[in-house]
């Protein structure tokens, strides 16, 4: 009979600093209880951090970030890093987020856990694109500098206006108008399309104002 995997020989096996009670229990074939109280010992011993029901991270693992949490946290929805987080990650503002936002095809909501609070916006599933892991790395999924902006105008078009206003923008060289504007042309919606194909025409000739 093979043994049974240790806990840190299963969390060694799934090789990433967020995880699942499930995913454990599944390695190591134990029950969720049972694997649920070995996580505890291990959380009480400094090793983990419990963040959700069932979703616990390695605050020390060099390749741990917040960001990585979003998956998790989701609600079963597919999302991805966007918005303010995303641009901020791509060095087009300077200002921290104060939260982790996040594009989903799921409800709109805020989850709040001990390690961040994340706001998750939904979007439509058609608009559900524009993104790749970041860094090369399969850790969290990010939105291109582009398709960032474009969810932003997008979402700020609802009641609220959020998102509406921006801090300073630093384009930078990798930035393309023409990329951002084929994302917008994929918006369903006609109004939501022509307001957003508006509000980026409006940077864009800001930008150009600032340029020597």
């Amino acid at each position: 009979m093979k043994p049974r995997l240790t806990l840190a020989q299963a969390l060694q096996a799934i090789g990433r600093p967020v995880f699942t009670t499930r995913e454990v229990a599944s390695l190591r074939e134990s029950s969720l209880s049972a694997t649920s109280q070995g996580l505890r010992r291990m959380e009480r011993q400094g090793l983990l951090a419990d963040v959700a029901r069932g979703v616990w991270c390695v605050p020390a693992h060099p390749r741990y970030t917040p960001f990585a949490l979003v998956h998790f946290l989701a609600g079963g929805h597919p999302a991805y890093v966007s918005l303010f987080s995303a641009l901020h990650l791509h060095g087009m503002i300077e200002q921290i987020p104060q939260v982790v936002f996040a594009a989903t095809t799921g409800h709109t909501r805020v989850v709040r856990t001990p390690a961040e609070t994340f706001s998750f916006h939904r979007i439509h599933p058609e608009f559900f694109a524009g993104f790749d892991w970041y860094g090369g790395r399969q850790d969290f999924l990010v939105a291109s500098p582009e398709k960032a902006l474009v969810d932003c105008l997008y979402l700020s078009s609802r009641k609220g206006g959020r998102f509406r206003f921006f801090p300073e923008i630093d384009w930078g060289k990798r930035f393309r108008f023409a990329r951002a504007g084929e994302w917008v042309r994929r918006i369903p919606d006609s109004r939501i399309r022509k307001y957003v194909d508006d509000r980026l025409s409006e940077l864009r000739v800001r930008r150009i104002a600032r340029q020597p």
